[in-house]
């Protein structure tokens, strides 16, 4: 069985990219959270309840919300 690799054993520039991606990550996270408390329900497409469940589904939930979610 292959052994699982550590942070130890990756490159500089794939840390550097797994950094990245969690930054994007928890911004992309906190604009749709912000968006979704700011925007009144009759301008987001169903219940803000299931979006805010769907935000659960990393990173697909917020990038969902984003792009499909607002009216």
């Amino acid at each position: 069985m292959k052994q699982k690799k550590r942070w130890e054993d990756l490159t500089p520039s794939q840390r550097a990219a797994i950094v990245v991606a969690g930054a994007v990550e928890v911004v992309v996270t906190a604009a749709a959270l912000v968006d979704i408390a700011r925007r009144p329900k009759r301008l987001v497409r169903g219940p803000k309840r299931w979006w805010l469940m769907g935000f659960a589904v990393q990173p697909f939930g917020p990038i969902a919300y984003l792009a499909f979610g607002r009216r």
